[in-house]
């Protein structure tokens, strides 16, 4: 079986890598050729919490001469469209295109490559890019191994291929079988916009979020938020990692304090790690804040919930991107703090 693993990024790394660690045989497709080179000619390095370095084959998307059985898609959202078009050639009727992105692109993706070829997935673990053919694994080992990914039928039936996807990530950790996708996505875009959103508009750690009391005010006010909307369109968050994300709706203003044990218990293994948004204004690149904060403030939109928290970390990073700096952290919170200050009836 040819596995492919589109989009060599800190993630990519070490899912490619530890795939063909198990004897898979598998292709990291990336567009910088430095990375490809990197990673041909020393391996993939892996530092963090994992330390060691595996031989695997990269290729430019230019480069491609096989057809894959499986594809798992790992690139940002805003280069969907472009590496999905260069792969469909290699795609045959029978291949599977499981998205490991952030945000809910499923739907997107399938009108590329068709419904019967799409299977949705997230990730429960995090990287930083180290530069070319490196990647720094931020989640502690023991979280990845039992709580690495989720994936699931559009449909939520339990077929042999999800099957064969999950026998394929369990090499990297613990792949759980979902019968509701989409309330997994929800409950991974609720972890991406209230820790990845916070960290990149705040330009630091989700550590330095979770010690911050002022910053996690507006964090739990933006998992309120996510979960009014995703009700809303008649959506009920998934469990992951062991935890019901429902609770983490608030009934008032004071029930935020309460949610804060929750908080750390499932985001303390990830204090580490720098939100891919934040490295990607770091880099001066565009962020997939419009497919996060962004995605939940257009639903929102749709249902006629209002999203304040949600629109201001999409305004805080937009105006970062254009720019082109890396936002400042005290400056951030303070402007967060009046939002609050201004908006408590949001709680209400």
């Amino acid at each position: 079986m040819k596995i492919a693993v589109l989009g060599a990024g800190s993630l990519g790394i070490i899912i490619g890598a530890l795939i063909t660690e198990a004897g898979h045989d598998v292709e990291l497709i990336d567009i910088d050729q430095k990375n490809v080179d990197a990673l041909n000619e020393n391996g993939a390095r892996l530092t963090g919490f994992l330390n060691r370095t595996i031989p695997v084959t990269a290729k430019h998307p230019n480069n491609l001469n096989s057809q894959y059985e499986v594809v798992f898609l790992l690139t940002k959202q805003v280069f969907t469209e472009a590496s999905l078009t260069n792969i469909l050639p290699y795609l045959h009727n029978e291949s599977i295109v499981c998205t490991l992105q952030n945000g809910v692109p499923e739907e997107y993706v399938a009108s590329i490559v068709g419904s019967e070829r799409t299977i949705g997935g997230a990730v429960g673990f995090g990287a930083t890019w180290a530069g070319p053919g490196a990647s720094e694994l931020t989640t502690e080992t023991e979280t990845m191994k039992k709580y690495a990914f989720d994936v699931g039928e559009i449909n939520g039936e339990i077929t042999d291929r999800i099957k064969q996807v999950k026998n394929i990530l369990d090499a990297v950790g613990h792949c759980e079988i979902t019968t509701n996708i989409n309330g997994v996505k929800w409950s991974k875009l609720l972890m991406n916009a209230t820790f990845s959103g916070m960290s990149a508009a705040l330009g630091c750690t989700f550590g330095e979020v979770l010690k911050n009391s002022d910053a996690m005010t507006c964090l739990a006010t933006i998992a309120d938020e996510t979960i009014k909307v995703a009700r809303s369109h008649d959506i009920r968050l998934e469990t992951m990692q062991g935890k019901d994300f429902e609770l983490l709706e608030l009934k008032d203003q004071n029930s935020i304090h309460e949610k804060l044990p929750f908080y750390q218990e499932v985001w303390g293994p990830h204090a580490n790690l720098k939100a891919s948004m934040l490295q990607d204004l770091e880099k001066r690149k565009p962020t997939e804040i419009n497919y996060i904060n962004g995605y939940i403030a257009e639903k929102g939109k749709q249902k006629g919930v209002p999203v304040p928290y949600n629109d201001f970390v999409c305004q805080l990073v937009r105006e970062a991107e254009k720019e082109r700096k890396t936002p400042d952290f005290n400056e951030n919170l303070t402007k967060f703090k009046a939002l609050f200050k201004n908006n408590v009836s949001v709680y209400k």
